[in-house]
């Protein structure tokens, strides 16, 4: 009966099913003569074309690598020439003879995998071979390869992952990027061969029909998945997985769109916000543009394959035209280099890219916890990356850490990641040691966590960007929740330091511990670490709740934090590398830990600020000078939830505040009470006698400088402020 009614569903689809005419999947005729025409007066794209055409041409000595089969389809395309035509004839045919590709760790499974990414990448091989070749073969060559590939990997592809009654997958089992390579590679194969065989044509309409499903997935609660696309873009897995899966789809939707002229489908909103993701997550450097790389991903990895297709299918941002010219060319295998096939047919002229992009130089995406935060789109400028959402899968144990580029190097790294199958991969490049975050009694985020997730995710949130002062708040709670109680990390940017305040409370009395994963060479100096590699130098100076010891005769400075050199595996497992670790030499259940970095602009900057600890009741803070300016920071011991219905009221300095902190900025020797700049972190009213420096009924996040005022804390709020020795009033409605 089931049969029956699959039958039914099959015949009704095939019926709306148009003849696709070929070649039309993706090496189109449209495409292919712009590529001619290209070659004709691009030097560099002939210099690209004649690459191209080298490997196909080795494609036709002896047996053709399915891997290649692109490059001898678009060279038939391209040149008309014969050979090509007959390697890639022979390569279709020999492997419609083939019976099963069932890998067989997958088929040990239970239920048994049928299909998996190795099928996959070959069907998109076999998808473009055989649409470039298709008037070529004879109707009995056609039947026998259409035959052979649909019970080779299109019924497994497709029965495995979306049709019934087959069907052993659901989006939140393997709703990442196995789906969308599994089901669009044999979506892409079922529709070459569509038109000798009606399963494969109604297959490829099931399809079509589902895939907006994958990009609005929102995630499972009973197994603790996230939602795949953040509301901002962007695909939680890491850069490298968001760039493979998402590739993956469009494909298949913009090979659809190729073949069937005129179709109208349904709206991705997601692939408009694809270009301002992947610039969003990019570095621009001297050199190979980096991204960064938190989870299972590489530095040099570039989201450029998702970026044309979505840009050929319409979303023609001019930020993808920026981001496609900062790619070096191969510096990423599954990249689209113009010495690629699809490279050649779907870079576009890039002579009208903009010299950077007009986009915010900070961006947070809230649903799976990252953010970024530069001080400009120029070339080896600083960028601060942060994380804290989820843990699973690509995603590693890694809630709270950071990621600093500055000067063309990321000077404080991600320790990266190895091959799955190693044991270094489990045991340390996917657990918090491997990154930059606070460890109690030695302990990171549980193992657990790997495997089945994060029941508590963590989050960042509060962004603000008003030039020289950028805020955000990280909270990773959740992951710690076995250990604490509260996790918070506030990134405070001002000028040319970074303060990276953790506001932290354990369960029960501890050994607290700082890790930093520095990227170049460092040296223990008095009270900093120093870090340089290049023209790239950084200052770590722990301030709170201790300084590091200040010589190596700790026994001096008994109360002071104590440094340890640890050891992990390098990423591509050559040897061993070295990292910090920063800890006090007692136990406690509560720290603010503020920690200092200082950019300097090169190795041999001597023109550092100077920051003074001070404190007063019931706050702690700095007082830095640089270059005649005065900033005092300063931080509320009461506003870290100690106190349930009193508000935290403090003062500091003259200053009367329930703010968790706030920073006052004005010239050497001039006038505190009248800042140039003013920050306020989580407060709701800021004065100095009966003098109003700021209100408002709810805490906000504020930056004054001038006239110019940014808030950001609630999606409403009326405030007052001071401005030019006047009350203003104002109202912040988010967007």
């Amino acid at each position: 009966m089931k049969k029956i009614l699959m039958m039914l569903v099959l015949l009704a689809a095939v019926l709306n099913v148009r003849a696709i005419e070929h070649p039309s999947l993706l090496m189109t005729p449209s495409r292919v003569e712009a590529a001619k025409e290209r070659i004709k007066t691009d030097a560099k794209a002939k210099e690209d074309w004649a690459q191209i055409k080298r490997i196909a041409d080795e494609q036709t000595k002896g047996k053709a690598d399915l891997m290649k089969l692109e490059y001898p389809a678009l060279a038939y395309l391209m040149t008309g020439e014969k050979k090509y035509a007959e390697a890639l004839k022979k390569a279709l045919l020999t492997t419609a003879e083939v019976k099963i590709w069932g890998n067989g760790e997958m088929m040990s499974r239970t239920p048994a995998w049928r299909s998996e990414l190795q099928m996959a990448h070959r069907s998109f091989q076999l998808a473009l071979a055989y649409d470039a070749i298709y008037d070529l073969l004879t109707a009995d060559e056609r039947q026998k390869i259409a035959e052979g590939l649909y019970n080779l990997a299109v019924e497994p592809l497709l029965g495995d992952w979306i049709l019934e009654p087959t069907r052993i997958h659901s989006l939140n089992s393997m709703g990442h990027n196995w789906w969308t390579s599994c089901a669009g590679m044999g979506g892409l194969l079922a529709l070459a061969i569509s038109n000798e065989k009606p399963e494969a044509a109604a297959g490829a309409e099931a399809l079509i029909e589902v895939l907006p499903e994958w990009f609005s997935f929102a995630g499972d609660d009973i197994q603790h998945k996230p939602k795949t696309f953040d509301q901002a873009g962007g695909m939680y897995e890491s850069v490298n997985y968001a760039s493979f899966g998402i590739t993956e789809a469009l494909l298949f939707r913009l090979a659809y769109l190729n073949s069937h002229p005129g179709a109208v489908l349904e709206d991705l909103p997601e692939m408009e916000l694809l270009a301002p993701f992947f610039c969003h997550v990019a570095y621009p450097r001297t050199g190979e543009l980096y991204s960064i790389n938190f989870g299972d991903s590489h530095k040099n990895v570039t989201g450029e394959s998702s970026m044309l297709l979505a840009y050929a299918m319409g979303a023609e941002a001019p930020e993808t035209l920026w981001y496609a010219g900062n790619i070096t060319p191969g510096q990423h295998r599954e990249g689209y280099p113009m010495t690629t096939p699809m490279g050649l047919l779907y870079t576009p002229d890039l002579s009208a890219a903009p010299a950077t992009p007009d986009l915010p130089t900070s961006q947070i995406w809230k649903d799976f916890g990252w953010a970024t935060m530069r001080d400009s789109w120029e070339k080896d400028a600083t960028m601060l990356a942060v994380k804290s959402g989820m843990t699973w899968n690509h995603a590693h144990a890694d809630a709270n850490s950071l990621i600093l580029f500055h000067k063309g190097v990321d000077i404080i790294k991600d320790a990266g990641n190895c091959s799955y199958g190693k044991p270094e991969y489990r045991e340390y490049f996917f657990q918090s040691p491997a990154h930059n975050v606070v460890l109690f009694n030695g302990e990171g985020q549980k193992e657990y966590q790997q495997y089945h997730g994060t029941m508590l995710p963590g989050k960042v949130s509060n962004l603000l960007d008003a030039g020289n002062i950028k805020y955000v708040m990280a909270d990773g709670t959740g992951p710690m929740s076995h250990l604490f109680d509260r996790n918070l990390r506030h990134y405070l940017w001002i000028d040319n330091v970074i303060y990276v305040i953790d506001d932290i409370h354990s369960h029960k009395p501890g050994h607290f511990e700082w890790l930093w994963h520095p990227n170049g060479e460092a040296k223990k100096n008095g009270f900093d670490l120093n870090i340089t590699n290049g023209e790239s130098a950084v200052a770590i100076r722990p301030l709170y709740p201790r300084q590091l010891a200040y010589s190596n005769y700790v026994h001096d400075y008994p109360e002071d934090m104590y440094w340890e050199v640890k050891e992990g595996p390098k990423e591509d497992l050559s040897g061993m590398e070295e990292y910090y670790s920063f800890h006090l030499p007692g136990d406690t259940d509560r720290v603010k830990g503020v920690t200092a970095i200082i950019l300097k602009d090169g190795p041999q900057d001597k023109n550092l600020p100077t920051i003074e600890r001070r404190e007063g009741k019931d706050w702690i803070g700095l007082r830095i000078k640089k270059d005649g300016k005065v900033t005092d920071l300063y931080i509320n011991q009461l506003a870290d939830g100690r106190l349930m219905h009193l508000n935290s009221w403090i003062n500091a300095d003259g200053w009367n505040t329930d703010a968790y902190m706030f920073a006052v900025s004005y010239a050497d020797g001039g006038d505190a009470t009248d800042p140039e700049e003013l920050f306020i972190g989580h407060g709701s009213s800021l004065r100095r006698g009966d003098d109003v420096y700021f209100s408002s009924l709810s805490k906000l996040n504020v930056v004054k400088k001038g006239d110019d005022v940014k808030i950001t804390g609630q999606p409403r709020a009326a405030y007052q402020i001071k401005q030019g020795g006047k009350q203003v009033k104002g109202l912040h409605k988010e967007e």
